[in-house]
């Protein structure tokens, strides 16, 4: 401990300084008996709401100190704490004799330390204590904080059942502190002393948060970068695609395979769950579907062979699984041969303005049953239909306690009108869901990906 926190005098800086005159008004102490409560209810009412605004522990106290200093004259105040140490080690936390206050929540390697001595003996005591012809002996490691004092009155701090902290409030005067005062003293300093270490623990919640934060942050611009930077040019195709967590990072997924003969893979997937976990599933099917030894190529041959991979090293016990359609897209003949593990079905609005769901050939999501096989079908279409791929969290949004799903109805009714392109399909769809939601933050990931068949005149 420097010097500079061991130099005896009043200490503005600190919020434990004193005021010699507190020995002549001590007869006017607010808590006295004979003190008006409307005085007294003023003054504390005053407190708490100067101490509830606060947000900062260290502030808190130095402006709770003052505060008592009105209602607890007193001529020093030594703090002191046993937090992380083993008996009988204890350290001096605060001081009216410092010149500058230290943040004992921030800087411990600045804060005195001791072994033995009467403070370490009031607060290993483990009660209140007041002593009122104080003596100190000459070898006491922590003599120089009873310098002049005659008496003192000791307020445990309890946590969990036991005195962890301990606030020793001092007199230059013998018999000072009243004994019948002595319940209201540990009762209200207990009372704050909760209050500080709640804000404590919510100042350090609020740091965990933002390493949590910073690193989901991370997670999520990884996870991004998974997906296509730009949606691919395919002859006789129209593209838009529309992609948003639930959370900073998500677990849907879609992607773009070019395959020989200028036919082209599209892949779309969604990961059970939110968030983290989501989103690491993600990169692990993204991982998957890229390691495919040759083309991926049948549908339905790259679905078993994500399906084995999941199942054997990923999902095994988590509950964890993922739905996903991959459609090969053979520009030629306008036509997508596709295989579907639980996904969604996508919808197809036609040139004519009618809509319909394509063939269903689902199986069972992948990472479920390791001997799973995923049938095939092919769709032809016309020119101008278009064909919306989406996952679940367009067709089962909802409002704040609302339980009724967007479903597909509301969906082929947002696509119907559409007439001038894949973009509007995405606009239309997207307006209808925040409409029909109310403009309730998304409760689960939304992927919307929409091409429309053209000429290629």
């Amino acid at each position: 401990m420097s010097s500079a926190h061991r130099h005896e005098g009043a200490v503005p800086e600190s919020g434990l300084d004193y005021d010699p005159r507190m020995t002549k008004i001590r007869d006017h102490c607010l808590l006295d008996e004979k003190a008006d409560w409307r005085d007294k209810l003023k003054l504390i009412v005053s407190t708490m709401r100067e101490l509830s605004s606060q947000t900062d522990p260290q502030r808190m106290v130095q402006l709770y100190g003052k505060r008592m200093a009105e209602l607890i004259p007193r001529d020093g105040l030594v703090a002191l704490s046993r937090r992380d140490l083993q008996a009988p080690s204890y350290r001096i936390t605060r001081s009216s004799q410092w010149k500058e206050a230290v943040n004992p929540w921030q800087s411990k390697d600045r804060l005195p330390q001791f072994d033995r001595g009467l403070l370490g003996e009031l607060l290993y005591g483990d009660e209140p204590r007041i002593i009122d012809d104080l003596e100190i002996a000459p070898d006491d490691p922590a003599a120089e904080y009873f310098a002049g004092m005659r008496s003192l009155v000791a307020i445990p701090l309890y946590d969990k059942g036991v005195a962890i902290n301990m606030v020793v409030l001092l007199s230059r005067e013998p018999g000072t502190f009243r004994h019948e005062s002595l319940p209201e003293h540990v009762w209200m300093s207990n009372l704050f002393g909760m209050a500080t270490q709640t804000l404590v623990m919510a100042d350090k919640a609020k740091s965990a948060y933002e390493v949590v934060d910073r690193e989901m942050q991370i997670v999520a611009d990884i996870q991004r970068s998974l997906l296509p930077v730009s949606l691919p040019e395919i002859p006789g195709l129209r593209l838009a695609a529309h992609y948003q967590t639930s959370t900073q990072a998500g677990g849907d997924y879609y992607d773009f395979f070019p395959l020989p003969g200028g036919k082209w893979g599209i892949l779309i997937a969604d990961v059970s769950g939110h968030g983290t976990p989501a989103a690491v599933f993600m990169a692990v099917t993204h991982s998957i579907a890229h390691t495919h030894d040759g083309p991926p190529e049948p549908p339905g041959r790259l679905l078993s062979f994500i399906n084995h991979h999941l199942t054997a090293r990923y999902t095994t016990g988590s509950g964890t699984f993922v739905t996903a359609f991959y459609g090969i897209y053979d520009p030629a003949k306008r036509s997508i041969t596709y295989a579907s593990a639980g996904h969604p079905t996508p919808r197809v609005r036609h040139a004519d303005g009618s809509i319909d769901p394509l063939n269903s050939v689902s199986g069972l999501p992948l990472g479920i049953n390791p001997d799973e096989r995923y049938d095939e079908t092919t769709a032809t279409f016309k020119n101008g239909d278009v064909v919306v791929f989406y996952t679940d969290g367009i067709t089962e949004a909802h409002g704040s306690g609302v339980i009724e799903l967007f479903g597909t109805e509301r969906l082929d009714k947002a696509i119907r009108p559409c007439v001038s392109g894949p973009g509007q399909f995405l606009e239309a769809t997207l307006k209808a869901v925040d409409e029909f939601t109310r403009g309730a933050p998304a409760n689960d990931d939304r992927t919307l990906l929409v091409m429309q068949v053209a000429d290629t005149k």
